[in-house]
């Protein structure tokens, strides 16, 4: 077991990231109330595992597969359901499945008799080196994405990397816009890792994956620890996010994973650090090339001008005073939060 602390005082928490599902602490798993959340392709594969990892028998609840299901519709489902069982302050929420079902069931936490503990376990490439890590919980609303929700801190994440084995190797891919995403903001020679690893990384070798999950979980504790609620360092996390979110919102949620969208985003922030001279054009080549390797897109939609991407982009989380902010690169492995981004420039660079 590989095991990464994220320091945050009293609400402090470990992330333990092994090849099967390890035993829980006796806090955890007495627990006398738990909802497990899950949906109908995990659940199947998964939660018998997850259920014996409790001494009392544990009540669960399917949510729809997808991006499109991460809606109010379905954290009121949830709500209605915790109620209908009688579920108290006590309860234990789990959240077994991807980003959806971790960000689904953490805003419930955070709601629910005003907070209640949960767990999160994730299943997908892309929550466990992001999305189970921080805090960060929300649903979508057709005109921005994660625009409703609650920091809410874990108990607990559990990452067990045998879950990969089953993930479709689309979902795969889109996990590793976010490894990318960490390499490219932080740490040039995890970049250079990642290319040199590339083929075991395919291959899911096992040892590989879980060294690589452990550098994506350290980095991102060490953010949340500095920035909880996003106040400086931790906007850098946000890396072709803005761009990305655009294209998730333009094209309906679900219709392009997460991942693929902000490998994108990724690349147009590339593109727009190299107009303004940081990055040179063999530089955005390398992070086209990348992503590429992974098996990701790198350009935008066919049905999508850059016009098309201002209203989403207006309407952002990051906006502040009415101005549009974004995560650029002023070399790779570094990235800092740039306001100072003008309508026509972007559409100078991409259109």
């Amino acid at each position: 077991m590989q095991k990464v602390e994220v320091q945050l005082g009293q609400r402090s928490y470990p992330i333990d990231i092994n090849t099967g599902f390890t035993a829980l602490p006796a806090s955890l798993a007495s627990a006398r109330q738990v909802v497990i959340v899950s949906n109908p392709t995990v659940a199947p594969l998964y939660l018998a595992q997850v259920s014996a990892l409790f001494s009392h028998p544990c009540h669960h609840m399917l949510i729809e597969d997808g991006e499109a299901f991460k809606t109010l519709n379905s954290f009121e489902s949830i709500m209605s359901f915790l109620l209908e069982k009688g579920m108290s302050r006590d309860v234990l929420l789990v959240a077994l499945g991807g980003g959806v079902i971790g960000d689904l069931t953490g805003f419930v936490a955070a709601c629910f008799q005003r907070g209640v503990r949960f767990l999160q376990i994730p299943t997908t490439l892309l929550s466990q080196v992001d999305s189970s890590v921080g805090g960060k919980t929300a649903v979508n609303h057709p005109l921005g994405k994660n625009m409703i929700g609650a920091f809410k801190q874990p108990e607990h994440v559990v990452i067990s990397t045998v879950t990969l084995n089953t993930l479709p190797e689309r979902e795969f891919a889109a996990g590793m816009a976010e490894v990318v995403k960490y390499a490219l903001l932080g740490d040039a020679q995890f970049l250079d890792w990642l290319i040199q690893h590339r083929e075991l990384i395919c291959q899911q070798h096992p040892e590989t994956l879980a060294q690589m999950i452990c550098h994506c979980c350290q980095m991102k504790a060490d953010i949340v620890s500095r920035d909880e609620t996003e106040q400086g360092d931790r906007a850098l996390l946000n890396l072709g996010h803005t761009f990305g979110h655009a294209i998730e919102a333009f094209m309906g949620y679900g219709n392009w994973l997460h991942g693929e969208a902000v490998a994108v985003g990724m690349v147009m922030a590339a593109e727009l650090s190299a107009h303004r001279g940081w990055l040179s054009e063999p530089q955005v080549n390398i992070v086209r090339s990348v992503l590429q390797s992974f098996g990701l897109p790198v350009a935008m939609p066919d049905q999508m001008q850059i016009a098309d991407f201002l209203p989403f982009m207006k309407t952002d989380k990051k906006v502040k005073d009415g101005q549009m902010r974004f995560v650029l690169l002023p070399a790779l492995g570094s990235a800092k939060l740039f306001a100072d981004v003008t309508e026509a420039e972007l559409l100078q660079v991409f259109s």
